[in-house]
């Protein structure tokens, strides 16, 4: 998908990715809008989470990427979001495949186990990835 809308979200751990996945997703031709956090103070991350998953679930966005220390408490907290297909990767491989064949439409990152050129290369591969459908299609439905 061209031009897409990607609502992104961090908490003071993953900031230090932050403006390297903008560039990313900026240059891929998207628009990216920014919700925060936007320093080092200490935050919650759930609220970050809630925010970009409920704003993809609505349809406001495509899709949505957050940023934590490893990722893993933003996926958490996304996946109780309604309509929310959130992925933690660390590796481009899973970032592929969660989207060609479970229709991800969150991914989160950690800044604490990613250096920035590895979450760039797992984000473009995830923006690119269509979803197949057809028998993956049929899955997904089971637990939407």
């Amino acid at each position: 998908e061209k031009n897409m809308k990607i609502a992104l979200g961090c908490d003071h751990a993953g900031i230090d990715l932050k403006d390297a996945i903008i560039g990313t997703v900026t240059a891929l031709g998207h628009e990216v809008q920014d919700f925060g956090t936007y320093d080092r103070n200490s935050v919650d991350y759930p609220n970050y989470a809630r925010l970009v998953g409920e704003k993809v679930a609505a349809g406001e966005f495509d899709r949505g990427i957050l940023l934590c220390g490893t990722g893993v408490g933003m996926s958490i907290a996304a996946n109780k979001i309604k309509g929310v297909r959130c992925v933690v990767c660390t590796e481009p491989f899973s970032a592929q495949l969660s989207r060609r064949h479970n229709n991800s439409n969150v991914l989160a990152l950690g800044s604490r186990v990613l250096g920035s050129e590895l979450a760039q290369m797992i984000t473009t591969l995830w923006l690119e990835a269509e979803f197949e459908g057809g028998r993956h299609g049929r899955r997904v439905d089971l637990y939407e």
